[in-house]
């Protein structure tokens, strides 16, 4: 530790500060505490001022146990506003906050004076973080607190994952549901304070918060989720220590992290906004296929198993179309119409393809009708908004259904009549 360099000692702790915050922040956000680091990392100042005042040296070990008492004091007066008053628990968090930093900030300027020393001792750090005075001891606090943390959620992992999704049924089982939340409080209290001096009171809670949202992109598993926020709050610090050089290093690692949250949140695989609109457009553009082979099916159903040549004209009034010529022309690369001169034809496979589509559509009518009480004349809307959502499986388990009750045709590849008269949309 001692033959390391300054900037070395500044990347080790920063990357076990976004680590373990990572770890922690996912707990609290998925049971909807993210704001009690915000309350705790403001709350923590005039703790930090006080011991300054009682200790006069600023080593990181006497500062955060002033940090942890004011942190606790502040978690109890929210518990009393809340026993003892009918302020909702966000009001109790912002009364607590406002209070205590304000406290702080007026000990700040006390303890700022030339005749107390704070200045020099560079306590202004803990407002926006300054990572740069890091000393060995400080460096092996963090890692100490990262041990001891990780250490505790292997060991009630299980536990926790239960209280955080299913507080009913962990208290069903007897399980202290008290004790873990707090346990988990306390951890979360933990990383925040030894954090203050690195990102500052205002910017903790971002570490806190963001680095969980943003694995919450990648993930719907907790032991993931755990992995992945580790991973994204470590980079964070690191990639912030060394890019934000000349800026502050607090701002420049949130900045990071909120870097890397944006990129989660346009680009994750399934839960971007991007996979989201690309997933949404090919659902559209598949809807838009299927309405089409059925369509052109139901036109011409009467004239089956011939295909008839059906006028452009008629499709178009059958359905309302954002781009028709589009649908054709995707149907005819897939080989399913013909189509020229203002006229279009299923193809065999096109007829094939359009009866399975139709088979699926009135057999969603017929289930809707019998078991949702729809009217024959509003039964085609509703059962256009599901079948194409629903997966192919539960299609064969309707056909089973129908079956049993003697609904379905003999032929089970045949397509059963349409329970209400066919028309154009209106």
């Amino acid at each position: 530790m001692i033959s390391l360099s300054l900037s070395d000692k500044v990347m080790i702790g920063t990357a076990l500060l976004g680590g373990m915050s990572g770890v922690v922040g996912s707990f609290a956000v998925l049971r909807g505490r993210a704001l009690v680091g915000d309350m705790l990392a403001h709350a923590a100042l005039p703790g930090v001022c006080l011991a300054f005042l009682i200790t006069g040296n600023r080593h990181l070990l006497g500062l955060s146990l002033g940090a942890l008492a004011s942190g606790l004091a502040a978690i109890a007066a929210v518990t009393v506003i809340l026993r003892w008053t009918r302020t909702k628990e966000d009001a109790a968090i912002g009364i607590v906050l406002s209070t205590f930093f304000g406290a702080g900030v007026v000990l700040l300027s006390v303890v700022q004076k030339p005749s107390t020393g704070g200045n020099k001792a560079g306590l202004h750090a803990y407002l926006f973080g300054e990572p740069g005075g890091m000393l060995n001891s400080d460096v092996l606090l963090l890692a100490g607190v990262a041990v001891v943390v990780l250490a505790m959620v292997a060991l009630f992992y299980k536990e926790f994952l239960v209280v955080c999704f299913d507080t009913d049924f962990a208290q069903s089982q007897g399980w202290p549901t008290l004790w873990l939340d707090l346990a988990m409080m306390a951890a979360l209290a933990v990383v925040t304070i030894v954090g203050l001096p690195i990102v500052g009171v205002i910017l903790m809670a971002a570490m806190i918060i963001l680095p969980a949202a943003t694995a919450r992109f990648w993930t719907n598993r907790l032991s993931v989720m755990l992995l992945v926020s580790c991973g994204f709050g470590a980079a964070a610090g690191v990639l912030g220590t060394r890019l934000g050089r000349g800026y502050p290093a607090g701002a420049a690692i949130v900045l990071t992290a909120s870097f890397l949250f944006l990129v989660s949140l346009l680009f994750a695989p399934q839960k971007g906004l991007v996979a989201r609109l690309l997933v949404e457009y090919r659902l559209r553009r598949r809807i838009a296929d299927e309405h089409l082979l059925r369509t052109l099916y139901e036109l011409s159903e009467p004239q089956l198993p011939e295909s008839p040549v059906i006028p452009l004209e008629s499709v178009r009034e059958y359905r309302h179309w954002n781009s028709l010529e589009r649908v054709l022309e995707r149907a005819r690369d897939e080989e399913l119409i013909e189509w020229g001169e203002e006229q279009v034809q299923l193809t065999p496979l096109g007829v094939h393809r359009a009866a399975q589509l139709t088979k699926a559509h009135r057999l969603w009518e017929l289930y809707l009708m019998d078991y949702a009480n729809i009217a024959p004349d509003h039964v085609d809307r509703d059962a256009d908004d599901v079948e194409h959502m629903l997966p192919e499986a539960l299609l064969v388990k309707l056909e089973e259904e129908l079956a049993a009750e003697g609904r379905l045709p003999a032929v089970l590849a045949e397509v059963p009549e349409s329970p209400h008269e066919l028309s154009p949309e209106t």
